[in-house]
């Protein structure tokens, strides 16, 4: 590429950044130049062959951002611009170092494709630095980032809702149905002691009246869980005796508690 043209091109800006005057007709008048100057540095690399030419368009670019940049930095004073006018800069440098390491191969290739990402992250931080107001294209990713984490937490809390609901939901039902249970239960055991507690006295009752030793008539039974109560009068302490003995033999009894009086 014509070095001449580069320096006509970037020549602006080694005198570094002009207060900005604020004047439109100059810009665009700088504007102009540094576009017509770009298709005339373009145009000579037309000559050249593979990554020569690619590397030839790629200066072409940069001389044209750091023009342009130049313009932002001495007519506008919007610090937007200006940060946009560096970071263009800084991509069209990074095209040119990419370009340039085409001609390594290897691992050198890779490192300097690496130090060309990073020294363009470095150049659009410093622009992001001097204004830190972020672009229309940051704000939408962070109003979706933003959205996108509310949802997440919108869904995970209706998640741990849902969760919590269904826990409670099965507790209640295994509560009801334990308690069901455990009245079944305790009605068919209740039920089982009263039945047996009836055929125990049934059964006591029956064998005091076969015995002849015993006037049966005249012996109360009562059974309650198991436990068989004797009362009464009889003639003699054997009547007694006889009673307690027969309500002993009867299956199911576990206790006897006699209070037959003897009657003379």
């Amino acid at each position: 590429m014509n070095k001449l043209v580069i320096l006509a091109l970037a020549g602006a800006m080694s005198s570094g950044y002009a207060m900005a005057d604020n004047d439109p007709a100059a810009y665009k008048a700088m504007k102009d130049k540094a576009d017509t100057e770009y298709k005339a540095a373009k145009a000579q690399c037309k000559s050249l062959k593979g990554n020569a030419k690619d590397i030839c368009q790629e200066e072409a670019k940069v001389a044209k951002a750091k023009a342009e940049a130049d313009a932002v930095a001495q007519h506008k004073s919007d610090a937007k611009d200006i940060r946009k006018a560096r970071e263009d800069v800084a991509d069209a440098e990074y095209g040119l170092a990419k370009e340039k390491c085409d001609d390594m191969s290897g691992n050198a290739k890779s490192a300097c494709k690496h130090d060309a990402k990073a020294a363009k992250d470095s150049a659009i931080a410093d622009a992001r630095r001097a204004d830190p107001t972020p672009t229309v294209g940051e704000r939408t990713a962070a109003a979706v980032g933003t959205a996108r984490d509310k949802t997440a937490t919108a869904t995970d809390n209706m998640r741990d809702r849902t969760a919590a609901a269904t826990d409670n939901m099965r507790d209640r039902t295994a509560a009801t149905t334990t308690g069901a249970a455990d009245s079944t239960r305790n009605a068919t055991a209740a039920a089982g002691d009263a039945v047996s507690d009836t055929v125990i006295t049934t059964k006591v009752k029956a064998d005091l009246a076969a015995d002849p030793g015993v006037k049966a008539m005249d012996v109360h039974v009562e059974t309650v869980k198991g436990v068989v109560m004797l009362s009464g009068f009889v003639p003699s302490k054997a009547e007694a005796d006889k009673a307690v003995q027969l309500a002993r033999g009867v299956k199911g009894v576990s206790e006897v508690k006699s209070s037959i009086q003897v009657k003379p």
